[in-house]
Order: structure tokens, then sequence, then C-alpha cells
């Protein structure tokens, strides 16, 4: 399978959104504390992308938008970012496009000079969690303070 990754354009911001609320309904993420309710997910193309050391990339399969994911600060941080809304239609999933969105926005966040890096997640999500895994996060007891996420159930860090 091969697929193209690149920056969110405001053209991406509608399929996008979709993307993230039904993948959101598909693992129960839905609601206040489930990044899909976040009021960003409307428009992520403003919210990202030279805004404040953040960085969203779609992941594209013969033209068609069929996941995403992003680093933005955590809580306006200079030092800890967070991975945030990494999500992709079921019939992309298992080719590597997770591991490779992951890996681009963990080397954005080196260029960025921050030194760890957050998630939140749910433990429904398995596959993903030993994405994160094999890319180096490790689990933690509790979130972190001010996380606004407070639904999720897994939260990783990874030192940068």
């Amino acid at each position: 399978m091969s697929y193209h990754i690149s920056e969110i354009q405001p053209a991406d911001d509608k399929t996008i959104c979709n993307i993230i609320k039904s993948v959101g309904i598909e693992h129960g993420a839905v609601g206040e504390g489930f990044g899909p309710s976040d009021p960003e997910v409307e428009c992520m193309s403003s919210h990202y992308n030279g805004n404040n050391n953040s960085r969203y990339l779609v992941a594209k399969i013969d033209g068609r938008v069929v996941g995403g994911g992003g680093i933005a600060p955590f809580n306006g941080s200079s030092e800890t970012c967070e991975l945030r809304k990494l999500f992709l239609l079921p019939e992309s999933r298992g080719f590597g496009i997770g591991k490779a969105l992951t890996e681009q926005c963990l080397d954005y966040a080196k260029s960025q000079g921050y030194l760890h890096c957050y998630l939140d997640t749910l433990s429904a999500m398995k596959p993903a969690i030993k994405l994160y895994e094999n890319a180096g996060f490790r689990h933690l007891a509790q979130p972190l303070a001010g996380t606004i996420h407070g639904s999720c159930d897994v939260w990783m860090l990874k030192e940068l």
C-alpha cells in the first residue's frame, strides 16, 4: 500500500474531522474528556502548522485522507509536547502509516527542542498502545497534571 504524508491543509479539515470523530465513536471516545470532542477538531489546520511549535500531518492514499496525527505543546510548555489526535480509518491500519506518522511527529518535536512527549489514549486501543510502546513511550501511573482528556485511561511519556 502506497501512502503520502504531508502537513494538513484547510481543504483537509472536514475529512480529518470526520475521521477523528468516527474513530472516536469506534473506540468509545465520545463526549467530554476525549480528544474527538476538542474544539480544534472542527478546523485542525488553523490550530497547527506553525502555530505555537505545533504541526499536524495527514496521511493520504491515492489522494484521499485516511488519517493523521500531530504534535502540540502540552499546556503551553516549551519542554513537553503532546502527541495528539493520531487516528486512522480502519482500512488504512496495518500498513505502517501509524508508525510513519508517529516517527515524523516525534522528529518534528525534537526539531522544536521539546524534551518529553506525552500522550493519553484508551486501553481499548491496543494496537495504538503497542505502536507507542515500540516507539519508546513508557506507561505512567496517572495523567500529567493539566490534561484536558480526563476520560482517557492510558497515559504515556517518552524522553526525546
